[in-house]
């Protein structure tokens, strides 16, 4: 199934992570700390914490800060109680975004969210106003150059929803939430690595920018994404980079 073109997305939001490479500690360990938090401190038994931890070690999270972050989550360290947010709003274009937030403090969450909306052309909506655009999935890209078939019947084989190859040659694929591990595992065992591997909201549609447009809409998402609070940022928007 042939898809949008992702890998220039891909890559361009993972250059922006690297250039924050201190805030991105902050946010794993957030999400680390709160899933010891609900599911307890043992990785092996608890999905959400595997994840986080996964993701701290893609980043190249010091050991020491993870295991402080778990030990914080179960209560064996004194930690800050964060708690799980979501908003939803139009940036340009009527590009849907929605954020995600752990915060310890949801006044001044909302307002720090609200103001970069406004500040930079966006309007923060209500609760639903755009989750129906978006679909709750694991995402894998894998790199151009995968070999596609051996991919998709290694996709497939470990249940896999879909495999879709985009138009640069890099390859998307999706799975049911809970089914995200067991196929990222499987696929790494078949020897494929997947470039950007995440639990998503995925756009059911796209809104494509371009121009004055795209800056635009890059200033709002840079705006949201450089929020405290702030854990992920997700849009239909589409940027063109030229």
């Amino acid at each position: 199934m042939a898809g949008h073109s992702k890998w220039a997305n891909i890559q361009h939001r993972k250059g922006r992570q690297d250039e924050k490479r201190g805030a991105a500690f902050s946010r794993v360990a957030k999400e680390i700390a709160v899933a010891a938090k609900m599911g307890g401190g043992d990785a092996d038994f608890n999905p959400r914490l595997r994840l986080a931890v996964d993701k701290a070690k893609a980043i190249n999270m010091p050991k020491d800060k993870i295991e402080n972050a778990i030990k914080k989550g179960s209560g064996e360290l004194a930690g800050v109680d964060y708690v799980e947010l979501r908003y939803e709003g139009y940036g340009i274009g009527g590009a849907a975004v929605i954020v995600d937030c752990l915060t310890d403090n949801k006044t001044r969450t909302v307002a720090e969210v609200r103001h970069a909306f406004a500040k930079h052309g966006g309007n923060l909506g209500a609760d639903g106003c755009v989750a129906f655009m978006f679909k709750h999935c694991g995402q894998l890209i894998f790199a151009p150059g995968a070999d596609e078939d051996r991919l998709m019947d290694a996709a497939i084989e470990a249940g896999a929803e879909d495999v879709a190859a985009s138009d640069d040659g890099s390859i998307e694929v999706v799975t049911a939430p809970g089914d995200f591990l067991a196929v990222k595992e499987a696929l790494a065992g078949a020897g494929f690595r997947a470039e950007y591997a995440e639990i998503t909201m995925k756009p059911q549609s796209e809104t494509e920018l371009a121009g004055a447009d795209a800056a635009k809409m890059q200033k709002l998402l840079d705006a949201l994404d450089n929020l405290d609070d702030v854990q992920e940022v997700h849009t239909t928007a589409v940027l063109d980079a030229a």
